[in-house]
């Protein structure tokens, strides 16, 4: 606290300075006291040096010094030499005004000095946010492509093979077209086919009518795997008229001992092979080299087009203006609640409408139809809400103040199924909210390209969080991991939705265990070795990815 003291000078203006004072000489003192040092009597303008036993102000310094000493002796770190006083006629000392400033007058707020005793309490006492934004250790992993000597050699041959082609149709939204382009440009690769830029057929869900080139680096694409495969952009004249073979029976899983099996004959043959549905259709164990080519496509030949790069970056660049920022994509559209058979927990009404419609397409259901809705919640089949995304969020202490980018549709519910989030967590955007008047405009029809946007802006944060599964978790999951192991962390819904529905179990204790949950999910190098059945383009250690300590196989 700082009390007026008033002195006369020379001039006709009255100075009004002050003196700081310790809280707990402050707090010591009687009311009737205190009032006696805010109302004082007026004094001589004179310096004098008689001292009266009345006086107020010799009661009050006299205070002031026993208490001083007495704290000093109680161990407090305070150096009474630099206590600063303010200046008064009668003083001779003098002091830095800067310190005026600080609330007890021990030091100033920007004193760089302190106890590391004092040091150590605050670090115990107090939260680091540090630690949610702290990056996990990659332990060394960088990209490795280095393909055998023996797919080099192949690959001369099969570059100059330019008589039979593979035709791909590849279907949903996406990131789940990525995949099948992907496995397209393995299953050319393992036939000796040049590819066909493949072909996205139209959503039926969206209406988008987007093109490779619409979303894709065309070009870009066809350079980075010129040494792999000859990729055109359409059939030479010397085929359009062949009638390509359509196989629809590609089994899941298949192998390439299976391709080769059925199709290479046939593709010999016709000289044009079309493929339709290819999702999930490639084994995830192939080959070695076919494993790295498979990196080599997701990660470095599957580059956006450059207008929806641009804007991406630019929204990014909006996020990160002001520091680091977290993304989310959140499944909360009405459609994925249909198609998980859960329901979005908002209303009776909401779930009504969900369980209308999925009665009424009963074919929109994903799988495992024989599941109620709590057994797939409780199996963690089910996308967080909004409410349980906030209850990870502060459980795995993100600060109040972060700056979160959510990607995804409209969630059902509208702004109402985001009030959980946004009421904890402020700062929340997505890209209609970043971008400027008419940006979006020109995509405003096509999903692909909005699903494109969201993807580099998430791909682009310092923390990265899906609510559910899906294509583009599982992309950005091995996306992040091919950068350097970026921080993602995947909710561990199975183990944790018991204690969300456990209403006794006190808030710091549903914190404690739910970030124990997820020490080691945060995006950590997990090897692909031993674990069939893992996507590469999800997990690319070690096929892809090679430690500082090994040596890169050629």
């Amino acid at each position: 606290m700082t009390l007026p003291k008033n002195g006369n000078s020379s001039s006709t203006k009255k100075k009004v300075s002050y003196i700081s004072v310790p809280s707990q000489i402050i707090n010591s003192l009687s009311s009737s006291s205190l009032q006696s040092l805010l109302v004082s009597p007026k004094k001589s303008s004179r310096c004098t040096n008689r001292f009266s036993y009345r006086n107020p102000r010799i009661w009050f310094l006299t205070l002031f010094l026993v208490s001083l000493f007495g704290m000093l002796k109680l161990g407090l770190n305070v150096d009474p030499i630099s206590l600063p006083f303010s200046r008064y006629p009668c003083s001779t000392g003098s002091f830095d005004e800067h310190h005026a400033v600080s609330h007890l007058a021990f030091a100033s707020k920007n004193d760089t000095q302190s106890s590391s005793s004092s040091e150590h309490r605050k670090n115990e006492t107090l939260p680091t946010e540090g630690d949610f934004w702290k990056q996990p250790d990659g332990l060394g992993f960088k990209p490795c492509l280095g393909f055998s000597r023996q797919y080099r050699k192949d690959s001369n041959s099969i570059l100059k093979n330019r008589w039979k082609y593979l035709l791909v149709v590849v279907a949903g939204g996406m990131n789940q077209q990525r995949n099948q382009i992907v496995d397209a440009v393995i299953m050319a690769r393992i036939l000796g086919a040049s590819l066909v830029v493949p072909v996205l057929q139209v959503n039926v869900i969206w209406g988008d009518e987007s093109e490779f080139a619409d979303i894709f680096d065309l070009e870009h694409f066809k350079n980075v795997l010129a040494d792999d495969v000859h990729i055109v952009s359409s059939l030479p004249s010397t085929h359009v008229m062949t009638r390509p073979v359509e196989e629809k029976r590609t089994p899941l899983h298949a192998s390439p001992q299976w391709i080769r099996a059925h199709y290479l004959k046939r593709i010999n043959r016709e000289r044009v092979l079309l493929l339709r549905g290819l999702d999930s259709r490639l084994s995830n164990d192939l080959p070695s080299d076919l494993q790295k080519l498979r990196c080599k496509v997701a990660f470095q030949a599957l580059r956006f087009s450059p207008r929806i790069l641009e804007l991406g970056n630019k929204l990014a660049s909006r996020m990160l203006s002001e520091g680091q920022y977290l993304s989310l994509h959140l499944r909360m559209e009405k459609d994925v609640w249909v198609r998980t058979g859960c329901l979005p927990g908002l209303t009776p009404e909401y779930d009504e409408i969900v369980n209308s419609e999925r009665q009424r397409h009963p074919e929109l259901l994903t799988g495992r139809s024989n599941m109620t809705y709590n057994e797939r919640k409780l199996a963690g089949l089910c996308p967080l809400t909004a409410l349980e995304v906030t209850r990870l969020l502060k459980a795995l202490e993100a600060p109040k103040d972060a700056r979160i980018y959510w990607a995804g549709g409209e969630p059902l519910g509208g702004k109402e199924a985001l009030e959980p989030l946004t009421k904890e967590f402020p700062h929340l955007y997505n890209k209609h909210d970043l971008a400027l008047p008419g940006e979006l405009e020109p995509f405003a029809k096509k999903a692909s390209v909005m699903a494109a946007i969201d993807y580099i802006v998430c791909e682009k944060s310092d923390v990265f969080i899906p609510s559910h599964g899906g294509n583009m978790g599982h992309a950005l999951q091995g996306q992040r991991a091919y950068a350097g192991h970026k921080k993602y962390i995947t909710p561990n819904k199975r183990h944790m939705l018991p204690y969300f529905m456990n209403a006794s179990l006190p808030e710091s204790e549903f914190n404690r265990i739910v970030k124990d949950f997820h020490r080691e999910s945060l995006g950590q190098p997990e090897l692909r070795t031993g674990r069939g059945g893992k996507d590469v383009t999800k997990h690319p250690v070690s096929e892809c990815m090679c430690s500082d300590r090994r040596q890169q196989q050629q």
